[in-house]
């Protein structure tokens, strides 16, 4: 049986550190100076916090969905609340780096509480991870430094206003590295979006349609290997489209092939393309032609 330690809290995560934080709502643990080693006895931590990882030191490894990876120097991971990860390290690994936890609590009644969807990076895998040049892992340093800085200080009524404004700061800082991450990683993210086209291509032009159902964003990012959101984020980046909508592309290209065949009815073609009702492919068919399927027919 695995076993998982519940983070429940701030605290719960600094206990395992063995440490403890300056507020019961966010803490910024420097591995180095709180000198803490872990209980390794545990499988994976489960959290109910956010929680923002930045690596300085070799050797370890990050267990995520059955695989394992590595934790490189120089990187970022994001934790949101419900999310499990299990945690291995070589026998010479010395911890070195920063972890910003905070609990959802912390944002309520803010802007940032309804911005937190918008960072996406939060769902994305571990083998995902946001990999810093020099100069921003100085910039994220900064920031945490500020954030540890108003800690430190009586609390007074700025204090809950900087503290957000400051995690803010860093969430953006990491929206913009990862978009500078999706331009600088092209070659290997052209291989992956090559992939996704064969394999929409072959889903689209074979049976699966009529046993599985409309080809999904997840299921392609699945067999890349990929989360969804980062797998998403990756296609709107490239191409301009959200993956949704690249899809959608592609399934109206190959039933615009297909309307041409006056054997099949437009019901027929709808159900081989995996739509569960004919009307919701010929309302598809229409917003994206700009004619019914039956007209496209008669128009060529």
């Amino acid at each position: 049986m695995e076993n998982v330690y519940h983070i429940k809290s701030v605290a719960d995560y600094f206990n395992w550190r063995n440490s403890k934080p300056d507020h019961p709502l966010i803490g910024v643990l420097d591995y180095e100076k709180s000198n803490s080693h872990p209980d390794y006895l545990y499988d994976s931590l489960h959290y109910d916090c956010y929680a923002v990882f930045l690596k300085m030191a070799k050797n370890c490894k990050l267990k995520y969905g059955g695989g394992e990876y590595d934790f490189d120097e120089g990187s970022m991971v994001f934790v949101e609340p419900g999310q499990k990860v299990g945690l291995s390290y070589d026998p010479d690994y010395v911890p070195k780096g920063y972890a910003l936890v905070f609990h959802p609590d912390l944002l309520l009644g803010t802007d940032l509480e309804r911005k937190m969807k918008s960072y996406k990076y939060f769902s994305y895998s571990v083998r995902e991870a946001l990999h810093l040049s020099a100069r921003e892992q100085s910039l994220i340093l900064s920031v945490l430094d500020k954030i540890q800085y108003e800690l430190e200080q009586n609390l007074d009524k700025h204090s809950k206003k900087l503290i957000v404004s400051n995690i803010e700061l860093l969430l953006d800082y990491c929206l913009r590295f990862y978009d500078r991450q999706f331009l600088t990683r092209e070659i290997p993210h052209q291989g992956a979006l090559q992939k996704f086209d064969s394999l929409l291509s072959d889903y689209l032009n074979s049976e699966k349609p009529q046993k599985h159902g409309l080809p999904s964003v997840g299921y392609f990012a699945d067999q890349l290997s990929l989360s969804s959101n980062y797998f998403g984020d990756l296609v709107k980046k490239e191409t301009g489209n959200s993956a949704q909508e690249y899809i959608q592309s592609k399934l109206i290209d190959v039933a615009k092939s297909k309307v041409f065949d006056p054997n099949k009815s437009v019901s027929e073609i709808a159900y081989e393309l995996g739509f569960k009702y004919p009307q919701h492919f010929s309302r598809l068919f229409k917003k994206q032609v700009g004619h019914s399927p039956k007209e496209f027919r008669h128009l060529n």
